[in-house]
């Protein structure tokens, strides 16, 4: 594959940028969360992080990629100069870190995807199959060795004969399947209930503090903002390419797959159960709410045998479509030190297949790995938006954003996001998933490093990573890059 290879069309960016936000997060999360905190109120609050969050993270990410031309490492040392390398750096780890487990997610997916489709996972007690697989010690592994591998397989055709034909197979597959279900949900006797709920706000919760926490935390989780994966992307991405205009398109695409996540789940669930118990149900957690109370639910409904299989499958096609950017990222920081794509795809897949292994064989190394860097993703997100800061945000926005006559031409409400709103809304978001750890999930240890959810835990294993990326600072370049002197055009 040529090094200048480009995406082809705008088409094409828009469709891989949504592959590489829309995942797991939007369909399994996002309708547990809605329900959880005032249906149609979050929905608000949801809309206004995507602006003043995700948007904002995302045209930045965007704009580097697109000028540096490299990942996340020789980015930072292009932008920042060279003793930035190693806030690159924890972007890289962090999003890694995330693909050894996210793997594992995508297996799951894979797995009742397959069950589904051939009838098995409607004819079983949902409890019990989840139970038999998760504690099985070699299915999870071989469905995240098989999922890795074939994410693995499609970044190594390179840009267009891999990521880009994957991704317009996938995103619109994912898109109709969403449709799909939607339909034949707000069809249901009752489901009127559900959409009442999810989109009529409840002005009383917008003076609860946590809904406006969840919605944000939702928001900077959800669209890849912050990951580096759009940054990534970017570097194939045509000079002429509008930032602003791909970036938030790309942004509020995500959210539509949100909404008709939930337009897919609430009105079923309203209308099988009663409004309380379908609320309970649906705070069931990510985990029990996919895997068990699902196909629970869609056995219950008129027409759910079919309804089930569209269910797993669109999962399934989020889940890669994700994957396959995460694979593109750790690959890419390999590319930057001048590996052959294929021997870094390779080698992205081994290490991958190992180091997921922990997370496959045990749901509390699942729940820790998940703990850790999804929080970790708030201080890579902080990270892309000092990048900005230090080079100046109204020099990055006139000269890396607002760079083509034609295209949208970001305002300065971007410079007051980058500047102020994102490093206000990273603290409050940040202490109070500290506060949770603290009060909540691990109130009597949460000083020690061994608990799952504990703040020890993360301060450990995100410090060792720090401290190790800050003394090898310079090694992490290539010998290019670390002669490279900061960008400035």
């Amino acid at each position: 594959m040529s090094r200048n290879e480009m995406f082809s069309s705008r088409w094409a960016v828009v469709l891989v940028g949504l592959g590489m936000a829309v995942g797991t997060g939007n369909i399994w999360r996002f309708p547990r969360i809605v329900a959880e905190n005032g249906g149609g109120a979050f929905l608000v609050a949801w809309v206004v992080f995507l602006f003043t969050w995700s948007i904002p993270l995302l045209i930045t990410e965007f704009a580097i990629g697109r000028k540096t031309r490299q990942g996340p490492i020789g980015a930072f040392a292009a932008l920042n100069g060279p003793g930035s390398a190693w806030l690159g750096g924890f972007v890289v780890v962090t999003t890694v870190m995330i693909m050894f487990y996210y793997s594992v997610v995508t297996g799951w997916a894979l797995k009742y995807a397959i069950a589904a489709g051939s009838g098995i996972l409607g004819d079983v007690d949902p409890e019990s199959f989840w139970s038999e697989y998760s504690e099985s010690f070699w299915q999870p592994s071989l469905f995240h060795i098989v999922s890795i591998g074939t994410a693995g397989l499609i970044v190594s055709r390179g840009i267009t004969n891999g990521i880009e034909r994957a991704s317009r197979i996938l995103i619109p597959l994912l898109f109709v399947l969403l449709l799909c279900a939607v339909v034949r949900a707000v069809t249901l006797p009752g489901a009127v209930a559900g959409l009442s709920f999810l989109f009529l706000p409840d002005f009383s919760e917008f003076v609860n503090y946590r809904m406006w926490l969840e919605a944000l935390t939702q928001s900077a989780w959800s669209t890849g903002a912050g990951w580096g994966l759009l940054l990534s992307y970017a570097i194939y991405v045509k000079k002429s390419e509008d930032v602003g205009g791909q970036a938030i398109r790309i942004g509020i695409g995500n959210n539509l797959a949100s909404i008709l996540a939930a337009m897919a789940i609430l009105p079923a669930a309203f209308a099988v159960l009663s409004p309380v118990d379908a609320r309970a149900a649906l705070a069931g957690g990510n985990i029990g709410l996919t895997f068990v109370w699902i196909p629970r639910l869609f056995s219950e409904m008129p027409a759910g045998e079919y309804l089930l299989p569209v269910f797993f499958v669109a999962l399934f096609s989020a889940a890669l479509s994700s994957l396959i950017a995460m694979v593109e990222l750790a690959s890419r920081a390999l590319i930057d030190r001048g590996m052959p794509r294929q021997r870094a795809v390779r080698m992205v897949i081994v290490v991958s297949s190992i180091c997921g292994l922990p997370s496959a064989f045990s749901l509390a190394v699942f729940e820790n790995q998940d703990w850790v860097w999804s929080l970790g993703l708030m201080i890579s997100g902080s990270f892309i938006a000092l990048a900005a800061i230090r080079y100046g945000v109204q020099t990055f926005r006139k000269q890396l954003v607002n760079t083509q006559a034609g295209g949208m031409q970001v305002g300065r409400w971007y410079e007051w996001c980058i500047a102020y709103v994102v490093p206000i809304q990273f603290v409050a978001m940040f202490s109070w998933w500290m506060y949770q750890s603290v009060v909540v999930y691990e109130p009597e240890e949460w000083w020690n490093p061994l608990q799952v959810l504990s703040v020890a835990t993360c301060v450990v294993q995100w410090g060792v990573v720090l401290i190790a990326l800050r003394i090898l600072n310079r090694r992490l370049l290539s010998r290019d890059s670390a002669g490279r002197a900061t960008l400035r055009v």
